[in-house]
């Protein structure tokens, strides 16, 4: 991310995971070393002392230190500044889309923001467009300007769509927004096929074989560059593990597989960095927790939301992780939900590399030496993971009368 008096905004570590099967990663899985992939390390707030690699991006930045970041050659990671990367956000007026605008305006490494919506997007865009930082912002309203929203743009963040509501789960969902990423991704394909496309829109476990098959459809899928984002599920077994065993957040990291929702979503509680024991009785309440956790915010908004500040903060970090891999950093692991021969699904979340291209390498080892419970928990999933996925590939391939009802 970019500057040479801070490290970047989301210092990412946790990892990523999806071998797809119309492409050979260069670096197989196997081979990287699980305790040599770095922690995350989240927004760092440590001290502003002469441009410390510890400090953030984002305290340098509420401290008025935008202009020195611009100024400066060099990032901590040893590579010139390329402040030049496009960022579209579609669905940029929700409640998601919002602050995830306001977290991605904060990256020296983006120099324009577009934000669509089909309405009330021009106040977001005028606010923001206050901040005292290097990107510019765009605003685009409606289908007719989409095209020009996504021309010439490097990674394209989707969380479009409703929200859940106390009692619906995110399959629920999925009547109203697979409609929505579908023409979002028929859009992407037209006028920024070699985009890094990140779905937020749930359910993701459907909504993004929904893209895959949208793209190919096109002629212009590359499993490289589709991500479904499932860092929130990271994120919040980084925050609960380190509450219960009352660990330093930022050295905690535990990678999460699977899926996006409910029972999909498996942590690894065997395989968190540092390690640590758990009794059986907490691992399946942390299991529970990190698996209901949305269902926790939807209930506690009480029919006023869903999880949107700390999705937002989530996909931030996993925009500002793309965009570190574009820019040359060679040492970008996240968790995401990708094509994979991982597993016998077609679509898996676990770790990866990223790099300049997209998925660089599948993080295999996490699959390897797990706990019996994990290893049940894995089984039981594929079943609900299976069924979400092939509910995704008949919804795009219905002919678009049928896809309407």
């Amino acid at each position: 991310m970019a500057a040479a008096t801070s490290a970047s905004l989301f210092s990412i570590g946790s990892s990523y995971s999806s071998k797809a099967s119309s492409f050979t990663p260069q670096s197989r899985a196997q081979a990287v070393n699980f305790n040599s992939i770095p922690s995350f390390t989240g927004l760092r707030s440590t001290s502003l002392i002469s441009g410390s690699d510890s400090s953030s991006s984002l305290t340098k930045t509420l401290r008025g230190s935008v202009t020195k970041a611009q100024t400066s050659d060099k990032k901590p990671y040893g590579f010139k500044i390329n402040a030049s990367y496009k960022v579209a956000v579609l669905g940029a007026a929700g409640g998601i889309g919002q602050p995830l605008s306001l977290l991605i305006k904060m990256s020296p490494l983006v120099s324009t923001l577009h934000l669509y919506d089909i309405a009330n997007v021009k106040g977001v865009a005028a606010d923001l467009s206050h901040c005292n930082t290097p990107s510019q912002v765009r605003d685009f309203t409606g289908p007719s300007e989409l095209a020009d929203c996504l021309k010439d743009v490097n990674v394209v963040v989707i969380p479009a769509g409703v929200p859940r509501k106390p009692g619906m789960t995110r399959d629920d969902l999925f009547n109203i927004n697979a409609g929505i990423v579908k023409s979002l991704v028929e859009a992407v394909a037209d006028n920024c096929p070699n985009a890094f496309i990140h779905i937020i829109s749930n359910p993701v476990n459907s909504t993004v074989p929904i893209a895959a098959e949208v793209l190919k459809k096109k002629g212009v899928y590359d499993p490289k560059k589709l991500f479904g984002v499932t860092t929130l599920d990271v994120v919040r077994a980084n925050t609960f593990v380190s509450q219960k065993k009352n660990l330093k957040l930022i050295d905690v990291d535990v990678p999460v597989i699977g899926g996006h929702a409910g029972i999909t979503i498996l942590p690894l509680l065997s395989k968190t960095k540092p390690s640590a024991n758990f009794t059986d009785e907490e691992i399946q309440q942390l299991t529970v927790r990190i698996q209901n956790a949305g269902t926790e915010v939807v209930d506690a908004k009480a029919g006023a939301g869903s999880a949107t500040l700390s999705m937002a903060y989530a996909a931030a970090r996993f925009v500002e992780s793309s965009l570190r891999a574009l820019d040359g950093d060679g040492d970008v692991y996240e968790c995401s939900y990708v094509e994979s021969t991982l597993t016998d699904l077609p679509f898996f979340a676990s770790r990866i590399k990223l790099g300049k291209n997209g998925l660089e390498a599948v993080i295999e080892s996490d699959l390897q030496g797990l706990t019996e419970y994990e290893q049940i928990a894995l089984e039981a999933l594929k079943p609900e993971l299976k069924a979400s996925i092939e509910k995704g590939v008949a919804f795009a391939n219905k002919p678009a009368a049928a896809a309407a009802n």
